[in-house]
């Protein structure tokens, strides 16, 4: 018996993830998207994994250069998640207009992020309509205090404590 895709995507709304943007570039053009398939893998070696949508842009930079940062966004970024989530097509620039800095390996994140990743591909594997990339982590730092934007059933959201 095969589980229809939007049966699949209600199930899922229910659960909840943090929000993260992947990254990457290929020579002047950088390019990202919102993504909250994202996890740690292992600590020793650090290495953490992300899924993306094979048709997407960002996933053809990733996979060419075989590098890409992950920033962890915090709960004043919800702008940022819908902008790279959609808001801007694909094709445009999604960083136009936004303070950025770069990662050690030269990879565009956005500014007062709560954290980020800088990775290195190790691995990957085919998975439907999204490939799953296993990176190493080459440098990591928090860069604030802030609490994280959360998501949950199609909504942006800030931890209830």
């Amino acid at each position: 018996m095969s589980i229809e895709p939007e049966q699949l995507r209600i199930v899922l709304r229910r659960w909840a993830t943090g929000v993260t943007l992947v990254t990457s570039c290929q020579g002047p053009t950088r390019h990202g998207m919102t993504v909250n398939s994202f996890t740690g893998v292992s600590l020793d070696p650090a290495l953490v994994l992300v899924s993306l949508e094979k048709t997407t842009r960002t996933h053809k930079m990733v996979s060419a250069n075989g590098k890409f940062a992950v920033s962890i966004l915090s709960l004043e970024q919800e702008e940022l998640a819908q902008r790279f989530g959609g808001a801007v097509p694909d094709a445009d620039d999604r960083f136009a207009g936004l303070a950025v800095e770069m990662t050690p390996q030269g990879l565009p994140i956005p500014r007062d992020c709560l954290a980020f990743l800088d990775c290195q591909i190790v691995g990957s594997h085919s998975a439907g309509t999204h490939t799953v990339f296993i990176a190493e982590v080459l440098e990591c730092r928090v860069i604030n205090g802030g609490e994280p934007l959360l998501y949950f059933n199609q909504d942006y959201r800030g931890l209830a404590l």
